[in-house]
């Protein structure tokens, strides 16, 4: 695989930034994490992520 490493910086000013929202599913619903109370946000804060490994003919 070929990679490369951008080196630079950009500099934006707080007003030109885009709010970004993120979102999780909660209950069969998708809702944004900002709308939560503050027990449902430190469950948020506490979740293990993992990554899952392709499937391949060895481990099937």
């Amino acid at each position: 695989m070929n990679s490369k490493k951008c080196n630079f910086n950009v500099k934006i000013d707080n007003q030109e930034r885009t709010k970004c929202l993120v979102y999780t599913r909660v209950m069969g619903y998708h809702r944004p994490v900002e709308s939560f109370n503050i027990g449902k946000k430190g469950e948020h804060k506490q979740r293990i992520y993992f990554k899952e490994q392709p499937a391949t003919e060895n481990n099937l």
